[in-house]
Order: structure tokens, then C-alpha cells, then sequence
């Protein structure tokens, strides 16, 4: 099994936990789990801790925190996490000039580059957003907009994922934005697994009540987004070819065909799996009727509802339940043992 490198940044200034917590959430993935179920111990990441000189760096209450390398050795990484730290940008771009550009080398490496709370500042700042949709912290969201006209701002989403750059809200998003890589990159039983371990739940929603999932590769059709979008603010709805065709002013055929060409799939697949990964979530949170969930996503036919769910997920959405529920309540050795 192949491990992935995470190098999570330390700058001075920064939040502590946006910096330990992704450190703790990737080491434990595949690790504390298994630990507590006695399990055979399978790593998923390798994680490097780097600040831009090698030197420790201070929090803005005092707490000093050491890394292991600066950032010109990191020699491996799949991904790249950015701490939120103070408000005063200029003062702390100044102090940190030399992370923009090595961000920039890393991304066209091919590297992921996520960013936690104002922590998206770095990341605008690198040029890296321009044209691509980023969330922050809602109290910073105004002044990052006027300051970065050029990203689509998403205030309203906890996580983002655009072409291989993330961004979420809020300093304790630290847990879900790591998280969801786990899930992203390792599958959803490794993620919930890691989730029950440390005690604390999955990756929150937008505040506008929709999940955001990494649902498409990285692609830059602006029509195609603009369509996935709307798909995803209005998923419990009936959405037809010829009505997502006509938002973007195209013809049904030339719209699968870009819409395909861009996302990996098909506008229908696209929309099922998005209903279904809803449905996920709202079964993990412990919805009782299925009937109700079925009606949510957008699935009157029950009976269908059921069949595409276990098509997709392997299991019925009530084995489903029972399997997941308890990450909201977490039970069994996780929570014998404390976490």
C-alpha cells in the first residue's frame, strides 16, 4: 500500500491547533483505528512537519512549536496544508515571502495545496486561486474579496476543492478539511474509521445545507462548473438534459458531451452519486426513515432509492446506517478507550 506525503507548514503567527490538528488526523489514519481494534497497523500517510528556515516558530500566545525540516528540504509531497495565522497580511506575507513561490513549484509538481481558515490568504496571494472557487473564515471572507477579486469566493461552504487547491472555514475546520483528504484519497471507511478513533465528527457542510465532495477531476470548462453548481444547490429537485443544457447555453448533445469530457462522468451519474453521498450523510447523522432520506435526495421510488444506493455503496442504506451512525456517537473501542 502505497503511502501518501503530507507536509504540514508551520509559520509564525499561526493558529496552533490549524497546524497540529491536520498533523494528528493524518497520522492517525490507518493507525489509531486499528491500534484500538486490534487491527494490524496499516500508515496512510507519511507527514513532514517544515517551517520556511527549519527554525521554530511562535504562536501569537506564546507557544512554540519545532519542525523538522525547512521547507527547501521536503524532498516528497502529495500535499501541501497551510496554517491560519494572523490577520495583518502585509506584515506576515513580509515575514513569509518565500512560501509563495515554493507553493507555486509544489502545485505545478502536482502537488495538492490546502489551506485551513485565513490560511487561503497565502494561497491568493500566490496567484493560485485566480479563477478558481475558495472559501475562508465568514469574517474575513468580505476583505478577501475586495482584496482578491479575481477567486470565486464560496463563504457560504465549509470545504472547496478547485483543481487541486483547498480551502476551508473556520479554525477548527483544520479536523474536516484533513479529514476529507483522508476520505478522499484513502475511502470513506478509512475516514470514518479515523473520525471514530479521535472522537470527532466527519466533515461538516457548507452552511448552505449541501455537501461539498470531490465529485469531478480537476478541469476548467467555466460552463461545465457553472452547471455543477446549480446540480448541487438543487439536487432534491427534477433536473432535466435540456433544462441544465439551456443555464449554459448549450445544445443537450454538446452539453454531455463537455460535461463528460470535463467532470469524468455523465450529467445523470454525476447527479446520483452527489444524491447518494447526501444520503450518506444524512443516514450517518442517524435519519431514522429511509422514506425520508429517499424524498431529500430527490428519489420518490423508494424502492429505487434503495437499489441505487446499494449499487453505488454496496450496502442497503439501512446496513449503512448501522455500520456509520455511530460517528456522531461514536461507540465501541473508540470510545472505551478515549480516544
Amino acid at each position: 500500500m502505497k503511502q501518501l506525503d503530507v507536509t504540514i507548514l508551520l509559520l509564525n503567527g499561526c493558529y496552533v491547533s490549524t497546524a497540529l490538528a491536520p498533523i494528528e488526523v493524518f497520522h492517525s489514519a490507518g493507525r489509531l483505528w486499528n491500534t484500538l481494534t486490534h487491527s494490524v497497523s496499516e500508515p496512510r500517510f507519511r507527514v513532514t512537519v517544515a517551517s520556511l528556515d527549519g527554525r521554530e516558530v511562535e504562536s501569537p500566545y506564546a507557544v512554540r512549536l519545532s519542525p523538522e525540516v525547512s521547507i527547501e528540504r521536503v524532498k516528497s509531497a502529495d500535499i501541501i496544508v497551510v496554517p491560519a495565522s494572523g490577520l495583518d497580511l502585509d506584515t506576515q506575507f513580509a515575514r513569509h515571502a518565500a512560501l509563495f513561490p515554493w507553493l507555486r513549484r509544489w502545485h505545478q509538481r502536482g502537488a495538492y495545496i490546502a489551506s485551513v481558515c485565513s490560511g487561503a490568504a497565502y494561497l491568493a496571494e500566490a496567484g493560485l486561486l485566480d479563477g478558481h472557487e475558495a472559501t475562508t473564515h465568514w469574517g474575513t471572507a468580505e476583505a478577501f474579496m475586495e482584496r482578491y477579486p479575481k477567486v470565486k469566493w464560496r463563504p457560504d461552504a465549509f470545504v472547496t476543492e478547485d483543481r487541486r487547491m483547498l480551502c476551508s472555514g473556520g479554525v477548527y475546520a483544520a479536523i474536516d478539511l484533513s479529514l476529507y483528504l483522508v476520505d478522499k484519497f484513502c475511502g470513506h471507511e478509512v475516514a470514518v474509521h479515523t473520525a471514530k478513533a479521535l472522537l470527532v465528527d466527519m466533515p461538516r457542510t457548507g452552511q448552505s445545507g449541501y455537501a461539498v465532495l470531490p465529485l469531478s477531476r480537476p478541469h476548467h470548462d467555466d460552463r461545465i462548473r457553472e452547471a455543477e453548481m446549480f446540480m448541487q444547490k438543487n439536487f432534491s429537485r427534477p433536473l432535466s438534459i435540456d433544462n441544465l443544457a439551456s443555464r449554459v447555453n448549450m445544445s443537450p448533445r454538446t452539453f454531455i458531451r463537455r460535461f463528460k469530457e470535463a467532470t469524468g462522468r455523465l450529467p445523470g451519474k454525476y447527479l446520483q452519486v452527489f444524491r447518494i453521498s447526501i444520503a450518506k450523510e444524512m443516514l450517518e447523522e442517524g435519519a431514522r426513515s429511509v422514506q425520508t432520506v429517499s424524498s431529500a435526495v430527490g428519489y420518490e421510488d423508494v424502492a429505487y432509492f434503495r437499489a441505487l444506493f446499494k449499487r453505488l455503496t454496496g450496502m442497503t442504506p439501512a446496513q449503512y446506517r448501522t455500520k456509520f451512525t455511530g460517528i456522531r456517537s461514536p461507540e465501541g473501542p473508540a470510545s472505551q478507550h478515549g480516544g
